[in-house]
């Protein structure tokens, strides 16, 4: 049984702004049923998704160099800066969910999007490396369980929900990962060695509670399900007819879908046509809709305004309101 309740909606991870207590509220208050620790990259880089990531893995230090993170000799300042980032939000959440009890959503980057954009010492990615893959994987997986436990200690009526972000999967395993020169591409990762992968760091969150979030195009979902996602969360507008066996399966299976439906402008009415279309489509009951799907923006609203963002999560909620109420 999934940890949210029927007809929750949740955000995908990002918001714009740079106070972490305000992100806190504004989640809490508009999202009840499956609020999320906000990520805030406006506040620079340490706040981003991948130095975020990579402030994770234990025994791997990352810096930043000119393109970008890559793997550093020994902790420095960057490292410390985007820890520090994360307890300031870790600290803000504490204080706001003081009593809480019910689902509670954290988001990382996943393996594959890690490697396939930090560097090693020589400019290539990590992906390109298959003991550097391995080292980095497992190193995700121990960060990831003792940030997870921190968390239950500082919420100790939560329920977690890990949902790891992996826009880069897909290009990962077609092949599409450019070397340093800009002229080559990294071999495509076989699937097997992909799902390895993504399992072992899974494993760090409790059955139930495991989410893999991609917004791109060609989300293999089979993969993700194999490596023991309990939910796929996906971009509705590139979803084509293709994938809906696939995803359909899934679902019959027992997966959840995190359906990325909402975009800014997006109105209520739309928004509940084009999910009930949609589950109608994959062949499902409307009544089941609401057990197994969850709402979300299309991906994160670290570019939006907070205008923007208030209508996003308002109109999130009205959609799960009406959610619960087909038959």
């Amino acid at each position: 049984m999934s940890p949210w309740a029927r007809g929750a909606v949740t955000g995908i991870g990002s918001l714009p702004g740079t106070d972490p207590a305000e992100a806190v509220a504004l989640v809490f208050g508009e999202l009840p049923d499956l609020p999320h620790l906000p990520e805030l990259p406006a506040r620079g880089a340490g706040a981003d998704m991948i130095g975020r990531g990579a402030a994770l893995l234990v025994d791997l230090p990352v810096e930043i160099v000119a393109s970008g993170w890559a793997f550093a000799a020994r902790p420095g300042h960057d490292l410390r800066r985007a820890r520090d980032l994360l307890d300031r939000d870790l600290d803000a959440l504490e204080e706001r969910a003081d009593g809480y009890e019910g689902p509670l959503k954290v988001q990382a980057a996943g393996p594959w999007t890690l490697a396939a954009t930090v560097e090693l010492a020589t400019g290539h990615k990590v992906v390109s490396d298959d003991g550097a893959v391995r080292d980095l994987a497992a190193s995700l997986a121990e960060g990831l369980a003792a940030h997870l436990a921190d968390l239950a200690r500082r919420v100790p009526g939560a329920t977690l929900v890990l949902q790891l972000d992996e826009p880069s999967l897909p290009t990962v395993l077609a092949g599409r990962v450019p070397t340093p020169s800009g002229y080559g591409i990294v071999r495509a990762v076989e699937a097997v060695v992909a799902e390895d992968a993504l399992r072992e760091v899974l494993s760090s969150a409790s059955p139930g509670g495991r989410v893999v979030h991609c917004c791109a195009a060609d989300v293999p979902v089979a993969l993700l399900r194999a490596a023991g996602a309990d939910a796929v969360a996906l971009d509705r507008t590139l979803l084509t007819t293709a994938q809906y066996d696939e995803l359909g399966a899934a679902v019959d299976d027992g997966t959840a879908l995190w359906l990325g439906a909402v975009d800014r402008g997006a109105g209520y009415a739309g928004v509940r046509d084009d999910v009930e279309g949609l589950w109608h489509d994959l062949g499902f009951a409307a009544r089941e809709l609401a057990d197994r799907v969850v709402v979300t923006p299309r991906c994160g609203l670290a570019g939006a305004s907070e205008t923007e963002v208030r209508q996003v999560l308002r109109t999130l909620r009205d959609v799960g309101a009406s959610l619960r109420d087909l038959e």
